[in-house]
């Protein structure tokens, strides 16, 4: 739905560039970029802690690479390692929302 003659919504252009809502393509891009969110979460909280990424993975029994890479969304994350990267490396608490 164009609001004005030659201007694309955003989610026009998010339908164009990755299909409907439903299509394959469009939920590997939603994925996609929802495991960029939660890495941008993590590495704000990081930061806000003054940690770097070799001291969380000190406090969470992994490496630093793998931090970045979930920091980059480069990474599919289990929920056990989320809880882990959060509570127990970050001291923080964590909740889900579903609607």
């Amino acid at each position: 739905m164009k609001k004005e003659k030659d201007i694309t919504t955003f989610e026009e252009y998010i339908d164009e560039a990755y299909g409907k809502i439903g299509t394959k393509t469009r939920t590997d891009f939603d994925i996609k970029a929802k495991a960029f969110a939660i890495g941008e979460i993590i590495k704000d909280e990081r930061k806000q802690a003054k940690m770097t990424q070799e001291e969380l993975a000190k406090r969470t029994g992994t490496r630093k690479s793998f931090i970045s890479r979930i920091e980059n969304g480069h990474s599919d994350i289990q929920l056990s390692t989320l809880y882990k990267l959060i509570e127990q490396g970050l001291g923080k608490k964590i909740s889900f929302y579903i609607r």
